[in-house]
């Protein structure tokens, strides 16, 4: 039944002037209306709305009809009305009809809708009681499911039969998880039940929906419990299965969590300081290769090379996700490189070089904040020691020098003309393997020189090319494991 809101019970209501102006238009020529879902909740909360949808007993045509400025092009009836209003968030205003949905087959989209005569009708279908609310332009508030009720006693409860909502629409299991993460509530403990023995559902969704879910819940300001519920609720499992595996993992003289406690603390530092999607998730995955890389028990036990297996790890995890290439591979090369050794006095300006390489002069901001996350995570108060400051010196100090093939003083047409080869394959071998030298010698990086040096290189095949920038890498790696071994990292 429709009730009237009384302001200060649980906010002051504010319908946008666009939304309000669209309702009464509807209202006026005899059609009910009513903003529905997620904008009333934020309303009613105190905050402010993301969006704004409207419900109405109207017939697409006769929206249309209603506002000439729209467009229609969906089987659910929705109609978007164009206000070119300065305020984005009004600009486009979807207004859908009553509608009741048939059932689910696919576990995401109704098989069959029809319109519906009433808001009740209406309101029966949506996921959750806070989501079921729905407010006309006078004032009234229709709440059929108890949403005020729940929203005042901070719960997420199912319409109905919580069992047959996550039935209907798998999605719901994760976004019930994001909705009392983000809006720091508790699932009702029939919901929660129902969303555990539901969760195995959740391999029929398409894993890009999974991932928008994901997102919203690293991007809140409770992050780290927003994993915690992913894995209490039994869904970490279709989605993250290898952070799990940290369970339990104790860890060496340097850690006082587990690793699967070290890492929801590294990401809820990185959610705290209010750091990028890429570094939360790098923060959340920079340890996802220490239990398979664990060799024995206790305060002395190592974890030797998981960085690299942890960034193999990661890769697959962004790419099974279907994260964007430039995202998985940003976030993959901070947790390759998480584990950077610095110490002032004993790293040289060569090391710091081949670290700016390898990550990018534009990445290591990111990275650092990584290892803010790291240190944090693992107990220490501090996330910016001394040794960290200095190191964003020497960054400045080296960033003048060569870090790419970008920077060096000559370019590959000057190679190929000097030399007379044809583009290829070895061009950018020697390219490499001059910037590998300069890495180490930067004064190196003069035209004249350089070329000197291309000229000795070229005499080589490109198998030879190879082999030499793999005996560095090889070189350097055996050097990183030593410093590993040497501080039990």
């Amino acid at each position: 039944m429709g009730v009237r809101f009384s302001p200060g019970v649980l906010g002051v209501m504010h319908i946008h002037p666009i939304v309000k102006e669209i309702l009464t238009t509807l209202t006026k020529n005899g059609h009910n209306a009513y903003a529905v879902g997620g904008c009333v909740r934020d309303l009613l909360i105190g905050a402010p709305p993301k969006d704004w949808d409207i419900t109405t007993s109207a017939a697409p045509d006769r929206i249309q009809e209603l506002f000439p400025d729209s467009f229609y092009e969906n089987r659910f009836g929705t109609v978007t009305i164009k206000t070119d209003h300065e305020d984005e968030m009004v600009r486009h205003v979807e207004v859908t009809p009553f509608r009741t949905e048939g059932a689910y087959t696919d576990r995401r989209h109704p098989d069959t809708i029809a319109f519906a005569q009433t808001i009740e009708e209406d309101l029966a279908r949506r996921d959750f009681t806070v989501n079921a609310i729905a407010l006309a332009a006078d004032g009234t508030i229709v709440d059929p499911h108890g949403g005020q009720h729940d929203i005042e006693q901070r719960l997420i409860r199912a319409v109905g039969n919580p069992a047959e909502r996550f039935a209907e629409d798998a999605l719901r299991l994760m976004r019930g998880v994001r909705l009392a993460t983000v809006l720091d509530f508790t699932i009702e403990p029939s919901t929660f039940t129902a969303l555990k023995t539901n969760a195995r559902l959740l391999k029929d969704i398409a894993v890009e929906r999974i991932r928008d879910e994901l997102n919203k819940v690293i991007m809140s300001d409770r992050a780290s419990q927003g994993i915690q519920l992913m894995e209490d609720a039994g869904l970490l499992v279709h989605v993250m299965p290898e952070l799990r595996e940290g369970i339990g993992v104790e860890q060496n003289l340097h850690h006082i969590y587990t690793v699967w406690e070290h890492n929801l603390r590294a990401l809820q530092y990185a959610a705290d300081k209010g750091y990028t999607p890429e570094v939360r998730l790098a923060s959340l995955l920079h340890d996802v290769g220490k239990p398979a890389t664990k060799k024995g028990e206790g305060k002395n036990c190592t974890f030797y090379a998981h960085d690299i297996v942890g960034a193999k790890i990661t890769r697959r995890i962004m790419a099974r996700l279907k994260y964007s290439r430039t995202i998985n591979e940003l976030v993959t090369k901070l947790v390759r490189y998480h584990l950077f050794y610095y110490n002032v006095g004993e790293v040289t300006d060569s090391s710091v070089r081949r670290l700016v390489a390898n990550v990018g002069l534009e990445y290591m901001d990111d990275l650092i904040k990584v290892r803010e996350a790291d240190r944090i995570g693992s107990g220490t108060p501090k996330a910016v020691p001394y040794k960290l400051r200095h190191l964003k010196y020497m960054i400045d100090k080296v960033s003048h020098d060569p870090i790419s093939v970008k920077m060096l003083a000559i370019k590959g047409d000057e190679i190929i003309r000097e030399l007379g080869i044809e583009p290829g394959p070895k061009v950018g071998l020697i390219l490499n393997t001059l910037l590998t030298e300069t890495l180490d010698e930067p004064s190196l990086n003069t035209k004249e020189r350089l070329l000197e040096r291309a000229h000795a290189l070229s005499e080589r095949s490109p198998k030879e090319l190879e082999r030499s920038l793999e005996r560095i890498k090889e070189a350097l790696e055996q050097e990183e494991k030593q410093r590993m071994r040497k501080y039990y990292v």
